[in-house]
């Protein structure tokens, strides 16, 4: 069966095209999505063709986080399918992150809550310009709890924490200047400078490349089985929250939030 949210195209030269394709939901992630993308971060790494993978968004954003349907479903639904949806979407942050070839991110348009997640797994990000981040989750009750781990290892806890509190947008120059993303071109120029890079990946061996990504994630920040269920945990018991259940009523309905009185 085709994917519906996903389109995976690769040229001879073995990069693959990974590309989020509900631009009218500005590819925000619903479970279909997320599904699809953990099926593909399986299939391209077990794919011995496939050297590159250029991840991309179709329309004006590159991913705009979880789809907010889904996430309201989940403040109505019992605390076994809570943990079960934070497990489906923590397991779909690790498939990407742990893909064996070079990943790069072309950040086209605005990367919000998940969006930062999905920017924060590749290996290489390049934004636009014109691009805006913001980890938003904080405006909707909640915390970005299963993409925490990855930002962190990205960006390091005391640039993360600001932007985990705040939900503050900022811009592609602010994102570069933390390390979210690598460079910032003008968007004319954003596929040239993704081709360059490419290239150089192409000259190198892909079983030492692969290697060499394990080598460099096993010096960096563990993230293992213990603190993706740390954090779909708290992913669930955030849906869980009345501050949760206001932010997104509040979204649905056009309106200022009116955030309950903490005890």
């Amino acid at each position: 069966m085709m994917p519906e949210t996903i389109h995976i195209a690769t040229d001879d030269r073995g990069v693959a095209r990974l590309t989020l394709v509900r631009a009218e939901k500005h590819n925000a992630l619903s479970a279909k999505a997320i599904d699809e993308l953990t099926a593909a971060a399986h299939q391209l790494g077990r794919d011995p063709t496939v050297r590159v993978v250029v991840l991309a968004g179709k329309g004006q954003s590159f991913c705009a986080g979880g789809d907010l349907g889904w996430m309201r479903e989940q403040v109505d639904a019992d605390r076994g399918a809570r943990m079960a949806e934070a497990r489906r979407l923590a397991m779909m942050f690790k498939a990407l992150h742990e893909l064996p070839k070079p990943l790069i991110g072309r950040v086209h348009g605005n990367a919000f809550g998940g969006g930062v997640g999905l920017v924060s797994v590749c290996d290489l990000a390049i934004a636009a310009s014109t691009a805006r981040f913001g980890l938003t989750e904080v405006r909707l009750g909640l915390i970005p709890a299963t993409i925490s781990p990855y930002v962190v290892a990205r960006i390091g806890e005391g640039k993360a924490r600001p932007l985990f509190m705040s939900g503050k947008i900022f811009d592609a120059w602010q994102a570069q200047a933390v390390g979210l993303v690598a460079r910032t071109v003008p968007g004319t120029e954003l596929d040239e400078t993704i081709e360059g890079e490419i290239k150089h990946f192409l000259t190198a061996a892909p079983g030492a490349v692969a290697r060499a990504k394990t080598l460099a994630q096993s010096l960096g920040t563990p993230i293992t089985d213990a603190t993706t269920e740390n954090v779909v945990a708290q992913l669930a018991a955030s849906w869980e929250t009345e501050e949760a259940r206001e932010g997104l009523a509040a979204f649905f309905e056009r309106r200022e939030p009116r955030w309950p009185r903490a005890d």
